[in-house]
């Protein structure tokens, strides 16, 4: 899996009190066509703790939190704006925009004080066609991290049960052979959460979770939401769905020797026509799908010990990996919060 990278320049806008950064990249497989809809954050999308409240509030019990953090933002704010004058002014965002995130940090084990939030994005689509395909995206490419958290709703439209949306961070952006973590969500079984550690173009570690075991609320449907987590400290990277902790991986420690045995694969009660058809195209692809991540796991058996993956540092964004026919990662409401104690 190869990616190219076009770095634009940042570009910043004073507005009132807002210190905005704004950039757009997008990226592809050398040999792959990738079409890709980037949409850059605007003030609208960011809007006010209120209307993100309002827009949680039929989800989970964030809405609450987020209406308190706003009377704290300002607190909080002045002292990330200290630590981002430092760094990068253009990543600044008001404390009204940066209240949504605060509210959600504690559900990974996480105090805003612990950092400072770098972007803000959504929404932010890949759209690819055709087989074995690779897509990223980012409207802030250029900014490197090492210890930090990310989130984004991912909403899916896949053909291939194995294709999958995710994360790509610590990467060296290498468009031949890259040296990158990727934490992917898929549709195989009841749904699947991969961890794969890059080593010069090849898999070298590798994770496998069925986020079932975890979160009744993961769904594996076409047009679902699912939101992913991942807090990555040091060698440690703590994998999310849905605010609830699916697994950490130890990127020091070689891949386990067998894919854990997936949950019940059942369809729900109450589905749609549409729903009975996906699920019978699921069921019929899910020895594929197994086969899949047995070849991806049996790759980084093979690899470990020559390619060990330790990576501390990199760029980052969103990933889009088809495996075969047509597949649309929507990511929403994201944002990336640096660790820096």
């Amino acid at each position: 899996m190869t990616l190219k990278r076009n770095f634009l320049p940042v570009i910043t806008t004073l507005v009132a009190i807002f210190i905005l950064g704004t950039s757009c990249g997008q990226g592809v497989s050398r040999l792959d066509s990738i079409s890709q809809t980037l949409t850059p954050m605007s003030a609208s999308v960011k809007g006010t703790a209120t209307a993100r409240a309002e827009d949680l509030g039929s989800k989970n019990d964030l809405a609450t939190a987020i209406v308190k953090a706003t009377a704290q933002a300002g607190i909080i704010f002045g002292t990330q704006t200290a630590i981002a004058d430092i760094n990068e002014p253009s990543r600044l965002a008001t404390a009204t925009a940066i209240a949504p995130v605060n509210a959600e940090l504690p559900r990974y084990g996480l105090d805003p004080s612990q950092g400072y939030v770098a972007w803000l994005q959504g929404p932010v689509t890949i759209d690819l066609q055709g087989y074995e395909q690779t897509g990223y995206a980012n409207d802030y490419q250029n900014i490197t991290a090492s210890n930090f958290a990310m989130a984004a709703d991912i909403t899916w439209n896949t053909f291939n049960s194995s294709s999958g949306c995710g994360f790509m961070f610590r990467s060296n952006a290498d468009t031949n052979e890259p040296s990158q973590y990727l934490v992917l969500i898929t549709r195989v079984a009841s749904g699947h959460l991969a961890f794969l550690g890059m080593a010069d173009g090849k898999i070298a570690n590798y994770r496998t979770f069925f986020p079932k075991d975890e979160d009744a609320s993961f769904s594996w449907f076409n047009d679902a939401t699912n939101r992913l987590a991942v807090v990555a400290r040091g060698q440690y990277i703590d994998l999310y769905t849905n605010g609830t902790l699916i697994g950490q991986v130890d990127v020091s420690k070689p891949p386990s020797a067998l894919i854990p045995k997936a949950p019940a694969f059942d369809l729900p009660s109450g589905a749609t026509e549409a729903q009975k058809e996906d699920y019978n195209n699921q069921v019929s692809q899910l020895n594929d799908g197994i086969d899949d991540l047995n070849g991806q796991l049996s790759q980084a058996l093979m690899n470990f010990t020559t390619s060990n993956v330790i990576l501390t540092d990199g760029y980052m964004g969103f990933v889009g990996m088809s495996q075969s026919g047509s597949m649309t990662c929507n990511f929403t409401n994201a944002w990336l919060f640096m660790l820096v104690k």
